[in-house]
């Protein structure tokens, strides 16, 4: 059966979104449909609201703030020397909702099953490194790895 192209064109944008499918996609794209075009307009400007939202040059987690420091990291109550670095954002918001850690965090990137960084993922560490060397005069007090263990489990050994 042949949709409406504007039914197509969302269902195929909402499918490359994390754990969605294609059947589920066009499923969320009737949803809308049936919402109304009040519910559309106010979905539609969410989205491109998101537009303003930045990374952090020393985290890499989003923020809207005027300048380029998340509030995470502008905070001067928390520790420069001790750095968690965690996979993804949702990570991060997971460590930070127990208000247990006063460090500072480190978004590296989704680390791939076969345990090779990608480029963008080794210009993260190497701003990483820098803010070691300028910041903290070259060590870190702990940097923490807040990975999922069943993840790691799948990367091949590369030392031994």
């Amino acid at each position: 059966m042949k949709l409406p192209q504007s039914i197509s064109r969302i269902a195929e944008h909402l499918a490359e979104l994390p754990s969605i499918g294609p059947r589920q996609a066009i499923r969320l794209a009737f949803h809308l449909v049936s919402r109304g075009k009040n519910s559309i307009r106010t979905l539609a400007e969410e989205i491109a609201g998101l537009e303003a939202i930045k990374l952090c040059e020393r985290c890499f987690f989003i923020h809207q703030n005027p300048d380029s420091i998340c509030d995470i990291c502008r905070n001067p109550g928390r520790r420069k020397d001790i750095i968690m670095i965690v996979e993804k954002e949702t990570d991060l918001i997971s460590l930070e909702n127990t208000t247990k850690f006063n460090g500072r965090y480190f978004i590296l990137g989704n680390v791939s099953k076969t345990g090779i960084l990608d480029d963008s993922q080794k210009l993260r560490l190497q701003n990483l490194k820098s803010f070691i060397d300028k910041e903290l005069h070259g060590s870190a007090e702990e940097i923490i790895l807040a990975f999922n263990p069943t993840e790691l489990l799948a990367i091949p050994r590369q030392f031994g």
